[in-house]
């Protein structure tokens, strides 16, 4: 969907209080509807009588109807009580109860809150009208105006403000777009809102994209977004899941900044994974949207953190890629990144020496390709000799030697989590060796039988117990010759494992020139 914002000038102002009246009126009748339905009243039922009493056509007291069960489904949907809904937002009429706001500062926020409660309109497109009967688009020369139907044959206009909007990334004239849609004849919704004493104008309208002609039958490139650092990680795989280039994006200008200065920014650099894509001729796989926290790393956690991820809008920029991805005729396909990180620092960061983030994006691409990941052999000799003692004595080093409240809260709960599969499976030999893709026999993910988690607090926390650590090439050796040594803190047994023996792993970064 393209929604495009404009102020709407009347010629008078008989026309404005006119359409202001008007959306009184449609939003006391939206919110009698909503009392109607909670009471178990029916649209058809309703449509008929709301139109006597609040002296509106079919068409708005349509749209008012579904506006109200719209607010009734998603109340019921989050939980909550629809009994309880105040119109014109909670958070406005709470501070307005508050006794000492008074004098300005009261009747500022009181005005506000009616404008929110009383100055809205919305009007519905219709494909058979082409376009929107109640509320057109009209050209009149170089000014495009807005047609309100205010009574039976009577209409309002009013002229949009000309301006600019940002389209994937440039500045296109918003005239010009409105005048579009309303010549192709496709149906666009209208929705009126007073703020401050004007009417404003959200048009939306549904974007027709073309069929994909760049698919995963070619290969895909995975993208994985980090806050901190602030760059996104790429890995381009064939149609097999092999591994052919990789590359990282620096984000710099995400750390600060206005937000339509930051927003600018992410367009930008949407349009170069893109790029990359129709480059290399490859789909594009992300982390599913719905995803609202990835969670605490290292020592950046708290406000911190919550200031981080603000002003990155990872959400933000995979919304922009995945939209002009389709607007190129490039295959979205969204994944699961559960325990894409682990699995990639684990398993491919030391495998082809690269970063973590790029590993987690290869993982990320294999997903899409519907490819599982299993265990490497030696790692499942580690987990077959593993017990819970050896954890428990790092879990005491752990809470003596980290300083920082927040990275050893969360060390903890990791160590916690692993001891707890472990006293699970009973500690035996061979009781680890259950599926460790992340799924069972019907393809759905257990917690039980993932123990990649497990792998991270039994190898990357004796390593790194007071940082994350980013470069993993110290774990090639294990990989490779499935050597497992001592932590590099010098405890005075093996974590790892109780009877390994083998020479020492160096510090984080050693091998690195």
């Amino acid at each position: 969907m393209i929604t495009i914002q404009s102020k709407l000038i009347f010629d008078s102002s008989e026309d404005k209080q006119t359409v202001f009246d008007l959306m009184r009126r449609w939003s006391d009748c939206m919110r009698y509807a909503y009392k109607r339905l909670l009471e178990g009243h029916k649209r058809n039922e309703l449509k008929k009588q709301l139109q006597g009493i609040f002296n509106l056509n079919s068409r708005y007291v349509d749209d008012a109807i579904m506006k109200a069960n719209s607010v009734l489904k998603s109340c019921k949907e989050r939980g909550e009580n629809p009994r309880k809904v105040i119109f014109g937002g909670r958070e406005l009429f709470e501070k307005l109860q508050k006794r000492h706001i008074n004098g300005r500062a009261y009747r500022k926020l009181q005005c506000e809150w009616q404008e929110k409660r009383k100055g809205n309109l919305y009007s519905r497109g219709d494909k058979n009208k082409k376009g929107n009967l109640n509320t057109r688009i009209e050209i009149d020369g170089s000014l495009t105006k807005l047609r309100i139907n205010v009574g039976e044959r009577d209409y309002v206009y009013a002229t949009i403000q000309p301006g600019w909007k940002v389209k994937g990334g440039t500045y296109t004239d918003r005239n010009m777009l409105l005048q579009a849609i309303s010549t192709s004849g496709e149906p666009y919704s209208v929705e009126l809102k007073l703020k401050n004493g004007a009417v404003y104008a959200y048009f939306t309208v549904e974007e027709v994209f073309p069929k994909p002609k760049i698919t995963r039958a070619n290969g895909v490139i995975g993208i994985d977004t980090n806050a901190y650092p602030r760059q996104v990680a790429w890995a381009v795989t064939d149609e097999n899941g092999q591994l052919l280039s990789y590359g990282e994006i620096p984000m710099p200008e995400l750390e600060s900044g206005s937000s339509s200065k930051r927003e600018y920014h992410r367009w930008q650099y949407a349009q170069m994974i893109v790029a990359i894509a129709k480059e290399k001729q490859k789909a594009i796989v992300i982390e599913k949207l719905d995803i609202q926290d990835r969670g605490r790393r290292g020592d950046f956690s708290g406000r911190k953190s919550r200031r981080i991820r603000h002003y990155f809008g990872y959400r933000s920029l995979l919304e922009k890629v995945r939209l002009l991805a389709k607007r190129e005729g490039v295959e979205v396909i969204e994944v699961d990144p559960a325990y894409t990180s682990v699995i990639g620092m684990l398993k491919y960061a030391p495998q082809f020496m690269v970063s973590k983030d790029v590993a987690a994006a290869y993982v990320i691409a294999r997903r899409g390709l519907d490819l599982k990941e299993k265990v490497p052999h030696n790692y499942m000799e580690l987990l077959s000799r593993l017990d819970a003692n050896s954890l428990e004595e790092l879990k005491e080093h752990v809470k003596k030697t980290v300083k920082n409240p927040n990275v050893r809260k969360k060390q903890l709960r990791e160590i916690d989590w692993a001891i707890k599969i472990l006293q699970s499976s009973g500690s035996e030999p061979g009781r680890l060796s259950e599926p460790l893709d992340g799924t069972s026999e019907d393809g759905r993910r257990k917690d039980t039988c993932n123990l990649w988690r497990v792998l991270r607090a039994a190898v990357v926390t004796p390593l790194s117990p007071d940082r994350v650590l980013r470069d993993m090439s110290v774990l090639k050796s294990l990989l490779v010759s499935g050597q497992v040594g001592r932590p590099r803190f010098g405890a005075s047994s093996c974590f790892l494992g109780q009877g390994l023996k083998a020479s020492q792993i160096p510090p984080a970064g050693a091998g690195k020139s």
